[in-house]
């Protein structure tokens, strides 16, 4: 017999009419639950029909939850139970530690834990466990989700762009820290000076001096650009450093697209060529791949 068996054997049970699923008289494609998961939702059905709010059913939650941690109505009683209980939250947060361990790419975990934090008001054991998932996976997009939540939530901005950039030197590539790095650039509440706009420029052309053909560095810049009302031009003088060193980078040929189209809108008709002869070269040598987007780029171009 299961420990789930155990649980749900109990007499605590006696006095519950478990329900079973309906799916209808002749169902089409029934779910081969699980007998132990069939047996706790049964218990469930029961007990939410009554709207019991009580120990034994938080206990039943994570019987389920163990069995099938996606499941969100789940989950949304179980908050229910702890406000009604008033549960210790800490003690709920060395549960969903351990939910989020187990399964650390669980959307239904990480809503959970964030509405316990909300209402625990108290972020001190937040930033050590996101380390230790992004540890794991450094790329988890939940768990950055997260973390941009409780910095923002709990004002946690002192040293996360050290902590982003060290990241950044043990890889470059991952797209996931730089997206963090823009989001703590443009989001904190210090004004975004001038002198801080340059510095991000810089630090995106020296990493794209180191590896020229990642598009994370790339993407970066554009965006920092934009964001803050700089011309695309101001890449050309890297674009022409790597292509003088003899790299032919497709995001460095698209920045100089870029650049001759901008140049291009405006009235220049050698610019125009220019970019008209890069999206050739991106097309049928540089990025085949994307050949259709650059033949239309092209084309756009070539309307000027």
């Amino acid at each position: 017999m299961s420990s789930i068996e155990n649980f749900i054997d109990q007499p605590i049970w006696d006095d519950v009419e478990p329900i079973p699923q309906d799916d209808g008289p002749d169902p089409l494609a029934p779910i081969a639950y699980s007998h132990d998961y069939s047996r706790a939702m049964d218990l469930f059905r029961a007990i939410t029909r009554k709207k019991e709010l009580s120990e034994r059913a938080l206990k039943l939650t994570e019987t389920i939850i163990e069995l099938n941690p996606a499941h969100y109505t789940v989950w949304n009683y179980r908050q229910q139970i702890l406000t009604a209980i008033d549960y210790d939250l800490n003690e709920e947060l060395n549960f969903v530690d351990s939910c989020a361990e187990q399964n650390p790419k669980n959307y239904q975990v990480w809503h959970h834990r964030q509405i316990v934090v909300d209402k625990l008001n108290d972020s001190s054991r937040e930033l050590p466990f996101i380390n230790g998932i992004l540890d794991d996976d450094s790329k988890n997009y939940h768990a950055w989700s997260y973390r941009q939540w409780i910095i923002k939530r709990f004002n946690l901005w002192k040293g996360e762009l050290t902590f982003v950039s060290s990241l950044l030197e043990k890889d470059v590539r991952n797209n996931s820290a730089w997206n963090q790095r823009y989001f703590y650039i443009f989001n904190n509440p210090e004004e975004v000076t001038e002198g801080i706009i340059n510095s991000e420029i810089e630090y995106a052309i020296e990493k794209i001096r180191l590896t020229p053909h990642n598009i994370s560095p790339w993407n970066y810049i554009k965006g920092v650009i934009e964001k803050s009302g700089k011309s695309i031009e101001i890449l050309e003088n890297i674009c022409k450093e790597l292509q003088n060193a003899d790299i032919r980078s497709p995001h460095l040929l698209g920045s100089l697209v870029d650049i001759y189209e901008n140049r291009a809108r405006a009235g220049s008709n050698k610019d125009k060529q220019e970019a008209i002869k890069i999206c050739t070269l991106l097309a049928d040598e540089h990025d085949i791949i994307r050949k259709k987007y650059w033949e239309y780029r092209k084309h756009a171009i070539a309307a000027y």
